[in-house]
């Protein structure tokens, strides 16, 4: 039996761009089941590929987001994750980078998961608006990206 309230009230589901990122999760998933020497070097492979396709100025920022946390925390291991640029430690998303252009958003963003060491107090930031970054930025992504790695 339906609601009266099914007539005024409607669900549009995932957008198209939602909807493109649980496929590209989907083939990540499936070629993580190789060995974890090739799923790593394939990794690296498939960030460069996926930054070196955006827009400029996402581009431009996932491959200094890339630099930073290379060299803050190079133990990370870079990956896809819903067909962002992330990094991860012992196969858990720690960071990830998001192109504004991946759902259409104003600004790209660099955020952090659970595994990311960065709890403080009651509440802390998880993610980051990004549109362009200075040397300070770098300098406080880097020591976040360590901290996060810790």
């Amino acid at each position: 039996m339906k609601s009266d309230n099914a007539a005024t009230t409607s669900y549009d589901g995932f957008t198209d761009e939602e909807r493109g990122a649980m496929k590209e999760r989907a083939k990540e998933l499936k070629k993580s089941t190789r060995s974890p020497r090739a799923a790593k070097a394939d990794g690296e492979i498939d960030l460069l590929a996926k930054i070196a396709e955006m827009p400029e100025a996402d581009r431009v920022l996932a491959e200094q987001i890339h630099a930073i946390v290379k060299a803050a925390a190079p133990d990370l291991t870079s990956k896809l994750w819903y067909g962002m640029p992330a990094y991860a430690k012992d196969g858990k998303v720690v960071c990830f980078f998001q192109s504004a252009a991946k759902f259409k958003a104003r600004y790209a963003t660099l955020g952090f998961n659970d595994p990311a060491n960065l709890d403080e107090g009651t509440m802390w930031p998880t993610a980051f608006a990004l549109t362009r970054l200075t040397a300070d930025d770098e300098a406080f992504i880097a020591a976040l990206v360590k901290r996060a790695a810790s």
